[in-house]
C-alpha cells in the first residue's frame, strides 16, 4: 500500500499533488489545511483520504474532521495529528499515550519542518513530519512524503519536493 502524507498547506493546493497523489492508495492530511476546498480537491483525486484539523483550520474543517486519528492499515498502526512535538521534545497532548501506546507509524505537521525518523525508546516507532506542502511560513520547500506498507510494516519513506 502506498500512503501519501502532507501537512500544512495553509490554504494552497499544489497542482504537482495532483499527479503524485493519484498513485497512493490512501491520502493523509496532518492538518492546518486551511479550507475546505483543499480538503475537497484531495478527495477529488481518488483513494481515500483521512485529515485532522490543524490550529488554523477554522469550525468549518474542525466539524469535517477530528484532532486526532488512530487508525490500522494491514496491521500497522497509526496515530496522526497536527501538534504533536518531535523525539525528545514531545508536546504535553501526546507525550503521555505515547508512551503507553506507541503507534507503528506517528505522525505530525505544524512546525514545517521535513523530519523522518524510528524512535528506539518507543517500540521503534516511525516519526513522521511531512514538512509544509503550502506556501505560508519559513520554510523555503514545499515537501510531503511517500510511505509503502507492505505486511504491516512501514517499509519506505519516500521525500518528494514540490
Amino acid at each position: 500500500m502506498t500512503i501519501g502524507i502532507l501537512s500544512d498547506t495553509h490554504h494552497f493546493f499544489h497542482p504537482a499533488l495532483t499527479g503524485y497523489l493519484s498513485e497512493t492508495d490512501l491520502i493523509l492530511h496532518a492538518g492546518d489545511i486551511g479550507n475546505p476546498q483543499v480538503l475537497d480537491q484531495l478527495a477529488s483525486i481518488g483513494p481515500e483520504v483521512r485529515a485532522v484539523w490543524g490550529n488554523i483550520d477554522g469550525q468549518e474543517l474542525r466539524k469535517r474532521i477530528p484532532q486526532h486519528q488512530r487508525f490500522s492499515i494491514e496491521g500497522c498502526t497509526f496515530w496522526m495529528t497536527h501538534i504533536g512535538g518531535h523525539p525528545g521534545r514531545w508536546d504535553p497532548s501526546v507525550r503521555a499515550t505515547l508512551s503507553e501506546v506507541p503507534p507503528h507509524v506517528f505522525i505530525c505537521g505544524h512546525s514545517h519542518i521535513l523530519r523522518i525518523e524510528r524512535v528506539a525508546q518507543l517500540q521503534n516507532m516511525l516519526y513522521i513530519n511531512p514538512g509544509a506542502a503550502g506556501m505560508q511560513g519559513w520554510h523555503k520547500e514545499k515537501t510531503f512524503v511517500r510511505l509503502q506498507v507492505l505486511a504491516g510494516k512501514p517499509t519506505s519513506a519516500e521525500v518528494i519536493h514540490l
